[in-house]
């Protein structure tokens, strides 16, 4: 089974087992540590009374941010600067004379046990003076409070990215329409929240973190850095993550720092894990904009002018930076020629959780608000959706197509390679799309609707990733990575290519993924790069490990190396199978030993092998051993697609959504493992419809998150999932060796603007903003009552 075919993931049956390794699973016997959270939006610190927690039996110790050393009490880094981020702000480890929002970290406390911890940290005593909390897009922007007293306006960004000449383009269209768009917060919530377990070897001065994390090796420079220690004396390990979405791409977070910290500092393990409260209300949030749209168009409905000016929401502080608003105004403009562009995001302070990336980061914002704006064209035209879409799709002979900005790798925006009318010629078939009005008209008691999406993903975002392969003496294939792995099949998908490339039965081959001790240089699992990134390096490593061994083994067998292929760990001459050498022989072969350990070795050692008396055993440039080691580093980002369909009915009396058929076309360039991507896709859905009929973070005016728990935040069961159909669409990239482009974020992307537009179908009334509950359908329905019921569009 090798590259393209659908291999069962070999991850499954151990964690569906109950083997799995997970962060909560490690440091049985380790202190624990709880933190005091701020329970106010905005407040200053008056004064911290620990006595009460001095008095619990097994209390360790109690830290506030004055007993922070040096770095470890300086601001936690802005990992991501840009020139549009002028007043980029990031918290302390734990806060210092003022908390800005709920549940920031006060204090940490260190007990024998978590209950203990837990116990301690009730009885530490904050006396806070509350200040005005700024609480909502358009709140922020009207700046009646500030939520960083040095920060004007609450505005901490301001980026522009704009191609042609807009007000002309507009100006002179002949249709022109106004409006505007929301999308509200909403969370990861993966199945394990954070979590870090620390221990200090006072012998020889290292320090091994364990953390759920997407990106292992940031996280040992940022403990290094903070704890002012070698970076080859901490080994970070990610152990199974329950799932990561993007909260877990932020580094470090305060208790990756100070977890490490205090175990260095008391000489014993410590381990701390998020309950369900603490990553509602202290990890990250996603999602929330306010979208102002001006578009100029032709009778055809090609867009010739498009003006889009965003409010985003990026809460409290910006440790990672403003890339979500740089991907939702490139992202913005999907699969289309659009003839003048200008994307302005004003990125605003509010006292609520951080926002960084969450399954899409910046995509949906971006697809909602360019799909949105063709299905409004098309309602004004009286013209069906897909045709509007058809006028205006980048065509196939067009590639590599320049869209005149810079993404979020800093390189332009350049499409790769791609079909997009072949896309919307998919999605139409497979959704029944040109069969819909008959089905509708066969029962018209039911408000049935039909919308549709497109979304171009930009994939596989640099600087680099490596790859290591070792082939050892029983054959058996060691392949090693960087970046991590949160349930995507690293460890199946990794190894078909080290397969594909070797010539080795796939169970030869085992994967380590997030581990520094293993491979110390990676970016991260983040932004559908990890195929596109690792697995090209990992091809690259594994060619130059075929290479050695067709050298070796062509020496022994005394034939060119190109006349050598090698099939099913066999080195043989190509076209005759009859004589050959197997790989752990080639292994044993390319490292000259002086000893023999056993008869295989014995074929290995200086008198077995001779070899010119002139020579040295190990030539020069070369090393030891079947092994190898690569690094990719693209150019620029690659560029996936797809378009998504859904078929919806809403209920005429309880106003519920409820989603009959959904169907995704998607390309990602060549599949490795269809399967996996298959997997991918509907993950991505059921979050995509998560996002777009349930779950919304509801801030109360003083800065209250009042729905932080599974009991008030709600999320789809399986029954509201529907079947997912999906079909596929391979347009190879020309960037890299494999062809590959990302596929982790496809499925979520577009989701939220095919509900819309499915439900703006079925019911014949503008859907301007998401979620969309019973209770928001059922206030559009009142508001839209008393005037005649249009006939559905499309």
């Amino acid at each position: 089974m090798m590259f393209g075919d659908p291999v069962a993931r070999r991850e499954d049956p151990r964690l569906l087992t109950g083997r799995g390794r997970f962060l909560d699973d490690l440091g049985r016997n380790a202190l624990a540590a709880a933190f005091v959270r701020s329970p106010h939006a905005h407040a200053r610190i008056l004064d911290i009374d620990v006595a009460g927690a001095l008095d619990v039996d097994g209390l360790v110790a109690v830290y506030t941010w004055e007993d922070l050393p040096g770095r470890v009490g300086e601001p936690l880094p802005l990992l991501i600067p840009h020139p549009a981020l002028t007043h980029g702000r990031t918290g302390y480890p734990l806060a210092r004379d003022v908390v800005r929002h709920v549940g920031e970290p006060v204090a940490m406390v260190v007990a024998r046990d978590r209950y203990l911890a837990e116990d301690a940290a009730g009885r530490v005593r904050v006396e806070y003076g509350t200040l005005p909390a700024v609480v909502g897009l358009e709140n922020a922007a009207a700046a009646e409070h500030l939520v960083h007293d040095d920060v004007p306006g609450n505005v901490g960004a301001v980026l522009r990215q704009e191609t042609g000449d807009v007000d002309a383009a507009i100006a002179a269209a002949p249709h022109v329409l106004e409006f505007r768009l929301d999308i509200e917060r909403s969370a990861s919530t993966p199945l394990e929240g954070r979590g870090v377990y620390a221990r200090w070897d006072a012998d020889d001065g290292s320090l091994r973190v364990y953390s759920s994390t997407q990106t292992s090796t940031s996280v040992r420079a940022a403990v290094a850095t903070k704890l002012e220690l070698p970076p080859g004396k901490v080994e970070v390990i990610a152990p199974d993550v329950g799932g990561g979405f993007g909260v877990k791409i932020v580094h470090p977070w305060p208790e990756e720092i100070l977890v490490p910290w205090a175990a260095r500092l008391l000489d014993r393990e410590i381990k701390w894990t998020e309950d369900r409260r603490e990553h509602f209300v202290a990890s990250a949030h996603e999602r929330a904009q306010i979208q102002h749209v001006r578009v100029g168009f032709d009778e055809a409905g090609r867009v010739l002018g498009l003006d889009v000016r965003i409010l985003h929401d990026h809460g409290a502080y910006t440790p990672y930076g403003i890339i979500i608003p740089i991907v939702t105004s490139t992202q913005l403009l999907g699969p289309y020629r659009i003839g003048a562009y200008r994307a302005e995001v004003t990125s605003l302070y509010t006292n609520t959780l951080i926002v960084t990336p969450y399954r899409g980061a910046g995509r949906p914002q971006g697809v909602f608000c360019m799909e949105r704006t063709m299905d409004r064209i098309a309602r004004h035209l009286g013209r069906d959706r897909t045709e509007v879409r058809a006028a205006n799709l980048i065509r196939p002979d067009e590639f590599p197509y320049d869209q005149g900005l810079t993404f979020q790798d800093g390189r332009p925006l350049i499409y790769d390679s791609g079909d997009y009318p072949g896309l919307l010629a998919k999605i139409k078939d497979l959704i029944g799309w040109d069969g819909f009005a008959a089905l509708r008209a066969a029962d018209p008691s039911r408000r049935l609707g039909i919308g549709l999406a497109c979304y171009v993903e930009g994939t596989g975002v640099g600087p680099y990733e490596g790859g290591h392969v070792e082939i050892d003496p029983t054959g058996r294939v060691h392949v090693s990575t960087g970046l991590t792995s949160q349930g995507q099949g690293h460890q199946t998908a990794f190894a078909q290519i080290a397969a594909a490339e070797l010539g080795v039965p796939l169970q030869d081959v085992h994967v380590v993924t997030g581990d520094t001790r293993r491979f110390g240089y990676a970016v991260g699992t983040f932004a559908s790069r990890a195929a596109v990134m690792s697995g090209n390096a990992i091809a690259l490593a594994c060619r130059r490990v075929r290479a050695k061994a067709l050298r070796v083994a062509g020496e022994a067998l005394e034939a060119d190396p190109a006349d050598l292929e090698i099939t099913d760990g066999v080195v043989h001459v190509r076209g005759d199978r009859s004589a050959g050498l197997p790989l752990r022989t080639v292994a044993v072969l390319s490292n000259p030993l002086r000893y023999s350990f056993d008869a295989e070795s014995a074929v290995a050692t200086q008198f077995a092998v001779g070899g010119s008396p002139d020579e040295p055993p190990v030539p020069p440039g070369e090393e030891p051993g079947l092994e190898g080691r690569d690094y990719y580093s693209p150019v620029r980002s690659t560029f996936a697609a797809g378009m998504h369909a859904a078929i919806v009915e809403t209920d005429p009396d309880t106003a519920e959504v409820r989603v009959l058929r959904y169907a995704v076309v998607h390309d990602c360039g060549r599949l490795i493992n269809p399967r996996i991507v298959e997997g991918q896709i509907h993950g991505g859905v059921a979050q995509g419809i998560a996002g777009a009929l349930y779950e919304r973070m509801a801030y109360d005016a003083s800065g209250q998150l009042v729905n932080a728990s599974f009991m008030d935040f709600l999320m789809p069961y399986a029954t509201e999932i529907p079947p997912i159909e999906t079909d596929h669409q391979e347009t190879p990239s020309p960037l890299n060796p494999l062809g590959v482009k990302g596929a982790g974020e496809a499925g979520v992307i577009p989701v939220s603007a095919v509900i819309a537009a499915a439900v703006e179908d079925a019911e014949g009334i503008e859907v301007s903003a998401m979620p969309l509950s019973p209770d928001d359908l059922f206030h559009l329905r009142r508001r839209a009552a008393g005037r005649c019921r249009p006939e559905p569009p499309g």
